[in-house]
């Protein structure tokens, strides 16, 4: 499970979907500055292992937070994602 938490674009997907409730695969990709292709692959992996859900509405899926995500985990997920966020990028 932490595997799949330690991906930087599947940390961001789940942030996002922490802060806006629903989000269809494009618009994710837009807010994240992500590939439609790399965040419906975080997405699928996330759905597998239930920590996403989707709806779909005609042709456009929605997706969101499951409701057992749990609390305490997501909470720390998005305290490590913020911290990484303020670190200075190894100029390398």
């Amino acid at each position: 499970m932490l595997s799949l938490l330690a991906d930087p674009t599947r940390a961001r997907v789940l942030y996002a979907l922490d802060v806006v409730e629903e989000l269809c695969v494009g618009d994710m990709a837009l807010a994240l500055e992500a590939t439609e292709d790399s965040v419906s692959y975080a997405l699928r992996l996330l759905r597998t292992a239930g920590f996403v859900t989707s709806r779909k509405d005609g042709r456009v899926v929605f997706y969101r937070l499951a409701d057992g995500f749990p609390e305490p985990l997501r909470e720390h997920c998005l305290r490590q994602l913020i911290d990484l966020s303020r670190k200075p990028v190894d100029e390398g």
